[in-house]
């Protein structure tokens, strides 16, 4: 069955930033005194916020000053601005979906700032999503509380029950879940299993996507 909307993660999904996220925080981190390897950074943040992996960093034994969070994000949106990639085929997707009509959204726990820096390096993507980018932060309710996706899909009138998820996290699939809505996990580079253990179904690349939305 042919989705009533589709609804976007942001980072890992639309634009390719995390390598960038995740490369600072690494360095971050290790000044600190936490070290972990890029496995270990992926389980513990993909999917949350600053705020998040702040507090989560701390209990790990990382010795972050109390300013940190908001130098983080001066830094982060300095080095995305510099440039940040779409994710490959995710224009062909939007072209699938403009075709048959089906309205899409974005729910991302990153701010809106960060979305207007790394998207609007992408101005044809950002003018189709203009008005229909939502954030977890603005809201004030982050995933994996549904309170976004189920915000974004009553932004585009379409019934919850009926959109489908796109995310690369297990607390973006869990989110999904949450609001009662189906969910395709974005796994380039792996097996997917987290996310399916959230109840994602996986799928490695873009291109696939259009044929498991019924396009």
């Amino acid at each position: 069955m042919r989705p009533a909307a589709v609804l976007f993660d942001c980072d890992g999904v639309i634009v390719d930033s995390e390598p960038i996220l995740f490369s600072l925080l690494g360095e971050d981190l290790a000044r600190y005194g936490l070290s972990l390897d890029p496995a270990e950074m992926e389980r513990l943040f993909i999917g949350g916020t600053v705020s998040g992996a702040f507090t989560l960093a701390r209990k790990l034994g990382a010795d972050l000053p109390d300013g940190w969070v908001d130098d983080f994000y001066a830094r982060t949106y300095a080095r995305l601005a510099q440039g940040t990639p779409l994710i490959a085929g995710i224009e062909e997707v939007l072209d699938a979906l403009d075709a048959a009509s089906i309205p899409y959204a974005v729910g991302s726990n990153g701010s809106e700032e960060k979305m207007q820096i790394t998207l609007g390096q992408h101005p044809e993507v950002y003018r189709r999503m203009k008005g229909r980018l939502f954030s977890g932060q603005a809201l004030g309710a982050p995933k994996p509380a549904p309170d976004l996706y189920l915000f974004a899909a009553k932004a585009v009138a379409a019934d919850p029950r009926a959109c489908i998820v796109i995310e690369d996290s297990p607390t973006g699939a869990r989110a999904a879940r949450a609001a009662g809505m189906r969910c395709f996990g974005f796994a380039p580079h792996g097996d997917g299993a987290a996310l399916a253990n959230e109840g994602a179904v996986p799928f490695r690349a873009m291109s696939d996507l259009p044929a498991l939305l019924g396009l």
